[in-house]
């Protein structure tokens, strides 16, 4: 019997427009009733995250930052986390300004952007959506790396690296790899997401990585909170569409890839779903 099930956000529990449909909800909570643990998993930060898991309500813990922290709601404290050092994300910032290529810093609570652009623009449009209390917080800094470097009592998530160009991606990744003790996720393909101009569809594509400390995943911190509720990992169901999600996928009793995953993803789950536009987690959970 399932216990437990961790679902990713973006392009899983979330459709291409950032909303958690009705069916959804609906399914989640029923699980909820049934006496499972909920968990979201995700590479958001923890103030984006807690929105969307009020919204659904039942829930008692979820990861963000690609499993950089496990976030306890009902006592609303942090309990556990590997966050990057100040001298680790100055360094990697330091090649991508070096190498002109756009990055964000996710932090607990915000992303440090110097423009709205990629990801960024993506949650910018999904914030005019929302009240401002559930908007994911974006923070607009001119130079980062000196406001990084001069403010003092902040925990990094992670930094995400985008560009338009495969070719200019593919360089600068190279270099970030070469860093010591951080973990650059191999992603390889191009990320596809729409916003709402009026009543047109504008997708924003681009290449993409993030980078983490070292033996940060999301079935690191899974492993943690199922020891913690003395939960076999043959009683947890994860599902996901993308790199970040495959540890757990293969690392759990029931791994589901969603119908618009990545090949390296398909190729590694147990059954694969419809797509996040498609209700894609409903009808997984409809079966289990």
């Amino acid at each position: 019997m399932y216990k437990l099930i961790a679902i990713d956000l973006d392009g899983t529990m979330l459709n291409s427009y950032g909303i958690v449909t009705q069916n959804t909800k609906q399914i989640l909570q029923k699980k909820i009733d049934e006496g499972m643990q909920i968990v979201i998993a995700s590479g958001r930060t923890t103030s984006s995250i807690i929105p969307i898991a009020e919204e659904i309500g039942g829930m008692q813990y979820f990861i963000s930052g690609n499993g950089a922290l496990v976030y306890d709601m009902k006592n609303k404290n942090v309990i556990y986390d590997k966050f990057i050092p100040k001298s680790k994300v100055l360094e990697i910032i330091d090649i991508c300004e070096k190498n002109s290529i756009f990055y964000t810093v996710y932090t607990e609570n915000e992303i440090i952007t110097k423009t709205l652009k990629y990801n960024v623009l993506y949650y910018y449009k999904e914030n005019q959506k929302k009240e401002e209390e559930k908007q994911t917080k974006l923070k607009i800094i001119e130079n980062i790396r000196q406001y990084i470097k001069e403010t003092e009592g902040i925990n990094y998530l992670k930094i995400m690296i985008c560009d338009a160009s495969q070719l200019i991606f593919n360089s600068i990744i190279k270099k970030l790899k070469e860093i010591k003790s951080v973990e650059v996720l191999d992603v390889g393909h191009q990320s596809r997401k729409f916003i709402k101009d009026g009543t047109e569809d504008i997708a924003i594509e681009y290449f993409y990585t993030e980078i983490t400390m070292e033996d940060v995943d999301k079935w690191a911190s899974l492993e943690f909170l199922i020891e913690k509720l003395n939960i076999d990992k043959t009683e947890v169901i994860a599902i996901g569409d993308n790199e970040n999600d495959k540890k757990m996928i293969i690392n759990a009793g029931l791994g589901v890839a969603m119908g618009q995953s990545t090949p390296k993803i398909t190729k590694v789950a147990d059954v694969i779903t419809d797509s996040n536009d498609d209700d894609g987690v409903v009808k997984i959970l409809e079966k289990i």
